[in-house]
């Protein structure tokens, strides 16, 4: 029987050189996005402690702004089943820049409503970075999936890691706009995630998603995609566990990676030490998030979804472990440890994306995907919330700990999938 251009085993039926014209215009984007992403991440919890006057609220920011990225997952999904990624993604950005603004703004006239507001709205950028991995994978063969993933989260790195070694250097911004200094990094921010989203507005066509959904709904000898075509009518939601465990691994990686790198600003403050070791260790950290993605990608190819998943789970326990033990002036202990929970959350994403990716259906793959991606929001911002709250009760390194071991749920649940699977 003749494939057709659905057929996964046809490798005509995915148009190679627009798939390398999308991941160097989605890469180029994210690396804006990374750096945009990176403000938040440095400075929001020692900004929100300033302002409040306390710490045990600390982890208030990274909640909020997850949680806003909850919503804007949810929107930016459904923006982008209807009307393309390239739609949805800069409609992402934009918010996330306006976030960054107005973060910027409460500082200056120190409105704690409008500081909380802001950051709800500068999850937009966050969430926008996240989904932009998809865009990436919808024109990829499976064989290559895990690959085309991570080319778009190693594009993130050049940004991601220079936004922490910025910190002092922007913090005049702030002072330029009569905010506080630790408002600085917030200016870069909107700053990228407008620039961000005008480098997809002009480059990104043609739509990814519309052009991938064309060819899975159309017989191979049609004629040329039409990627302004509407989206089909979902069919009726059934459970798939494919979805259920690759997103479930994104959950929990979240929560776990989120609240341990929340509060570990406000551990390294409260241990004296300053903003440019802070910075340092937050870079190693977003490093390892972003930059082992191509040999995730391969292994994720090549050696399995499951199996790397498992490793997630194993390596985030280390890190908790790590930074439990890491003695509070040595801050090469305490990279360590950040690296390694960079590196576990790493391992969740990329294998998590593929695994959702190739389970869901091609009609409605975006609204699946941005289903998932307010899950791992929520989580996130659980995290973040709760992080503080354990932190002030039980100290750091309880954290860690407790962190590492929640996420070896993991390795179970994959390993009993394997084996229900099989049998």
């Amino acid at each position: 029987m003749a494939a057709t251009a659905s057929d996964p085993r046809d490798t005509n039926a995915f148009p190679t050189a627009l798939q390398r014209r999308t991941l160097i215009t989605v890469a180029a984007a994210q690396v804006l996005g990374g750096a945009g992403l990176a403000a938040g991440v440095t400075v929001g919890a020692l900004l929100a402690q300033q302002m409040l006057e306390t710490s045990s609220l600390a982890g208030l920011p990274a909640a909020l702004f997850t949680l806003g990225s909850a919503g804007a997952a949810f929107l930016v999904g459904r923006v982008s089943h209807r009307r393309g990624r390239r739609t949805g993604l800069v409609w992402g950005y934009a918010a996330g820049a306006a976030g960054g603004a107005g973060v910027v703004a409460a500082a200056a006239v120190d409105s704690i409503g409008l500081f909380f507001a802001a950051l709800l709205v500068y999850g937009a950028g966050t969430a926008t970075n996240l989904q932009a991995r998809y865009a990436g994978a919808d024109l990829a063969p499976p064989h290559r999936r895990g690959r085309a993933i991570s080319t778009v989260l190693v594009a993130t790195t050049l940004g991601a890691v220079a936004g922490p070694n910025l910190t002092e250097a922007t913090q005049p911004l702030g002072r330029v706009v009569g905010a506080p200094a630790l408002a600085g990094p917030f200016v870069l921010a909107a700053a990228a995630y407008g620039l961000a989203a005008l480098v997809l507005w002009v480059f990104l066509r043609p739509d990814p998603l519309l052009h991938a959904r064309h060819i899975a709904l159309t017989p191979a000898g049609a004629g040329a995609p039409e990627p302004a075509s509407p989206a089909p009518e979902p069919a009726p939601a059934r459970f798939n566990p494919g979805v259920a465990l690759g997103g479930g691994a994104m959950v929990l990686t979240q929560l776990v990676m989120l609240a341990i790198m929340t509060m570990t600003p406000i551990h390294m403050q409260a241990h004296g030490h300053g903003l440019g070791a802070t910075g340092l260790v937050i870079a190693v950290h977003i490093a390892f998030m972003y930059l082992p993605s191509p040999v995730t990608g391969v292994l994720v190819d090549r050696v399995g979804r499951k199996p790397v998943l498992v490793a997630a789970g194993v390596t985030l326990l280390a890190a908790g472990l790590v930074g439990a033990a890491a003695p509070v002036e040595s801050v090469s202990v305490l990279a360590t440890a950040l690296a390694l929970l960079g590196l576990g959350w790493n391992f969740g994403l990329v294998a998590g994306t593929a695994m959702v990716t190739d389970a869901a259906d091609a009609a409605t793959r975006a609204r699946t995907q941005g289903a998932v991606d307010v899950g791992v929001a929520l989580a996130g911002a659980s995290g973040g919330m709760l992080s503080g709250i354990v932190v002030a009760a039980a100290g750091f390194p309880v954290l860690a700990v407790g962190g590492g071991v929640l996420a070896l749920a993991i390795v179970p649940f994959a390993a009993w999938r394997t084996r229900h699977r099989a049998g």
